[in-house]
């Protein structure tokens, strides 16, 4: 009989590591927005030129994704995290350093290349790597990066935004101090595939394709909440600082909501979970178009939205253990997303006017729950 470790690919202090790995990445990626200031009067730009520095670092993330994950397979988990982490340090500190905007640049993309070699690495290790309660620690470190998300600015509120390369040079001392503390608990070996004989499977097409969609359209709304929430409460007569609050809220709840799933991920099947989600944060969203209850409903939808990503990943592993790259092409897909909801929904905005945002996220959510239910359907054919 095998001990309950036996399985695991990571042990306690690697675990522990891990988290702090996630609070990292979330900072970094915090830290552009709130630095915009301070990036325009450092190097004379625009507000669209200074917001090529988060562009730049997500298309790096996609990148990295799909690179890492290319070459998982002939290297060791714990070299894609210690390259995951220098990378990120390395484009922490070029990013703090830069003397002009083209390389400062070049660093947000290289930082992003390790964004995602560590985003895919350690969600799709922890998906496998502790056994029945992996879906629990995977929830668990998803809550991390939200934790990192609400630090992130609020350092550089403290330090003013003309001294955003100080908290960036914290984020580089960070990812160098992990390169040996989160890679040396981890076990070596690559993650284990029970097949690679995708194309012969007729059922499984449909079935990446209804994971993409499901993960698309949760991160459309989750996105789409933390991108338009503000601009909708004060078309509606809130305050610019009660508007802000909310939206504070709104990301403290998902942060909040994976802590406290995690123990109920233990009972109940992720199907379940997700289902409950899709239909919750739809409920949520209908009363958002109320003055009064609105920004109470979209800090009920932050809650409901927390567990999607990190639950949905052990489901995909379970129901396409064939497709080697599905988790990859699932957390590429959801990094796109974010970045090309808002403006997206700002289309439809623009031709329904600020209002029309709860009808518009409604819709998007009512799509994921059909999404959910279509693919508990589809998985359940496809493992029979």
């Amino acid at each position: 009989m095998k001990s309950p470790a036996a399985g695991r690919l990571f042990s306690r202090p690697a675990a522990v590591a891990s988290c702090f790995g996630f609070v990292l990445i979330g900072m970094l990626q915090a830290l552009y927005g709130p630095a915009v200031p301070g990036l325009r009067a450092q190097f004379g730009l625009s507000p669209s030129g200074a917001g090529l520095g988060l562009s730049l670092h997500f298309s790096g993330g996609v990148a990295g994704v799909l690179a890492f994950n290319a070459i998982h397979s002939r290297i060791s988990n714990r070299a894609l995290l210690a390259a995951s982490y220098g990378l990120m340090a390395l484009g922490g500190a070029g990013f703090a350093l830069a003397p002009d905007w083209p390389l400062a640049l070049a660093a947000a993309f290289l930082g992003g290349l390790g964004f995602g070699g560590l985003d895919y690495g350690l969600n799709q290790l922890f998906a496998v790597g502790f056994g029945d309660r992996s879906t629990a620690m995977l929830n668990v470190l998803n809550a991390h990066f939200g934790i990192g998300a609400v630090l992130g600015p609020a350092v550089v509120a403290w330090l003013g935004p003309d001294a955003y390369a100080y908290a960036f040079g914290a984020c580089a001392v960070l990812a160098a101090v992990l390169v040996p503390l989160g890679s040396s608990g981890v076990r070596t070996g690559a993650v284990e595939r029970s097949d690679q004989r995708t194309a012969s499977l007729g059922g499984l097409p449909r079935v990446l394709v209804g994971f993409l969609a499901l993960y698309i359209l949760n991160v459309g709304v989750e996105a789409g909440v933390g991108g338009w929430e503000p601009t909708h409460l004060e078309t509606v007569g809130y305050s610019a600082t009660v508007a802000a609050s909310a939206t504070s809220v709104y990301w403290l709840m998902m942060t909040a909501g994976r802590f406290l799933v995690a123990p109920v991920t233990l009972r109940y099947s992720p199907e379940r979970i997700l289902t409950i989600c899709a239909a919750g944060m739809t409920v949520c969203l209908l009363p958002a178009r109320v003055k009064g209850v609105a920004p109470v409903a979209y800090a009920g939808v932050g809650l409901f939205i927390a567990p999607v990503f990190p639950t949905g990943l052990p489901w995909l592993n379970r129901a396409l253990p064939q497709a080697r790259r599905a988790g990859a092409w699932v957390i590429a897909a959801s990094m796109i997303g974010g970045v090309a909801a808002p403006p997206l929904l700002g289309v439809g905005i623009e031709a329904s006017g600020i209002h029309a945002v709860p009808w518009l996220l409604t819709a998007l959510s009512a799509a994921s729950l059909a999404a959910t239910v279509w693919l508990i359907r589809l998985t359940r054919r496809f493992v029979d």
